[in-house]
């Protein structure tokens, strides 16, 4: 039987002393792929020999975060050792062999397993709804099981590389480290819940910010029922260049917190854009390699609405975009209830039981509407105009709009048009945030409005 936290004692780590492996970054370094390599590879003679090795990269849908470069540097030292990969797909679609060849690269495909979300995971302990209420702030009293993979608790392995990009995130303020595994590599009840408790804490009051409400949860869970787990964290954070390209900013390699913590604020600085005057217009582009579906891309909303003026249109292009959900229930529930907002989500959530025991799309609903603030206007390539109008969205045909705003020829930020027209280019929104002090938002969320 899973045993219950009320706060009180964390495992003894593994690590006799935490402490950082490697660490490099600055607001204008550019690390190589050889310097990627030279580092992971330093912290790992540092760490001594391991015979079973598991490495927990992202998805695909975080293809820019060097993450592929890194597991296959691990693969390259580790060689048989290297046991398993797990991908930390949460409630994505499992990765393709094209995904898997295009990211990883000269990494054995027989070494990936896939997250069963659903009905792979282990509960491993329990935080008590009282202990929930106080680290969330008191939006949320509910017990949250800690779920993870089975393959992470039961693998026998003596070294799990958790390895991934930190950057501003929608439910946990910054991405990666403990997300990477109770979120990643979660079960149903744990990714819905702590999804549900970042949506009613309010996302503007999230982004950017490296200690929240869901991340206090996530922490605490780790130092409760998980630190005996071999964990090597391994955090890149990756920005574009003043000409769009990608640079990557930073590498932090630690076995405890100080790599996130080191990474994320080296995040907060390249990430995030504090623009002086609020967007009109936004123009998004979603990559169609990475964008499948609104559940992903509507990072476009989230990493934009901070910067949005009252009244604003955010047009979204998304060529690659033909579904909701990338998994069949969500996207039934997403159509069903649609983008209409945090006062009709609730309302929903307290009436209908299909809705209520999916937490996360409840989230994803609230996290995806403009709150009648701005407008949304998606321009999908293999949605119908019924099919977006019906979730709450404005349409417009894509090849008209490509037309209109051809991605290859805007620059990022701020373009005037031969027509007169000013518009604020984004060619992908995953890798930022962006901001204006003088932007209206509804930013106290759902802060009081407690759930049990």
């Amino acid at each position: 039987m899973p045993v219950v936290s009320n706060g009180a004692g964390a495992c003894e780590s593994v690590y006799s002393i935490p402490m950082i492996y490697f660490q490099s970054g600055s607001e204008t370094a550019d690390l190589s792929s050889s310097d990627l390599r030279a580092g992971l590879f330093e912290a790992l003679d540092r760490l001594g020999p391991r015979k079973r090795v598991l490495a927990i990269p992202p998805d695909f849908t975080r293809f820019p975060s060097r993450s592929g470069e890194l597991t296959k540097g691990a693969y390259d030292y580790y060689g048989s050792a290297l046991r398993d990969i797990l991908p930390a797909l949460g409630t994505h679609e499992a990765m393709t062999a094209v995904q898997i060849e295009t990211m990883f690269p000269g990494v054995p495909p027989e070494l990936f397993r896939v997250h069963d979300w659903r009905g792979g995971v282990k509960t491993i302990g329990t935080l008590n709804a009282a202990l929930v209420s106080d680290l969330s702030g008191g939006v949320a009293a509910f017990d949250w099981p800690v779920q993870l993979d089975r393959l992470i608790v039961e693998g026998g392995h003596d070294l799990i590389l958790s390895i991934g990009q930190v950057v501003p995130h929608e439910v946990m303020g910054m991405a990666n480290y403990t997300k990477n595994l109770f979120v990643g590599c979660g079960g149903p009840e744990s990714i819905n819940k702590s999804h549900y408790i970042g949506a009613l804490c309010g996302l503007e009051n999230l982004m950017g910010v490296a200690d929240t409400p869901p991340r206090r949860l996530l922490n605490h869970a780790w130092k409760a029922f998980a630190s005996q787990l071999p964990v090597l964290w391994v955090q890149t954070v990756v920005a574009q260049d003043e000409k769009g390209a990608l640079a990557t900013r930073g590498l932090f390699i630690s076995d405890d917190e100080e790599a996130f913590r080191l990474a994320a604020d080296l995040s907060s600085r390249v990430n995030c854009t504090r623009l002086e005057e609020p967007i009109g217009k936004a123009v998004v582009y979603l990559d169609p390699s990475e964008f499948k579906s609104t559940w992903v891309g509507n990072k476009a909303i989230y990493r934009t609405r901070m910067a949005l003026a009252d009244g604003a249109e955010l047009l979204v292009l998304a060529p690659g975009v033909s579904c909701f959900g990338e998994d069949h229930a969500f996207d039934d529930l997403i159509r069903k209830y649609g983008y209409r907002g945090t006062e009709a989500t609730l309302a929903a959530v307290a009436e209908h039981e299909d809705l209520a025991s999916s937490l996360a799309v409840a989230a994803h609903l609230i996290h995806g509407s403009s709150e009648g603030r701005f407008r949304i206007t998606y321009c999908p390539g293999h949605l119908s105009k019924r099919d977006v109008e019906s979730v709450g969205f404005g349409f417009r045909d894509l090849g008209e709009a490509m037309k209109a705003y051809d991605p290859g020829l805007l620059r990022e930020g701020w373009n005037k048009l031969a027509s007169g027209e000013r518009i604020f280019f984004i060619s992908n929104p995953a890798l930022g945030l962006w901001a204006s002090p003088r932007v209206t938002h509804a930013a106290e969320g759902q802060r009081g409005r407690g759930v049990s």
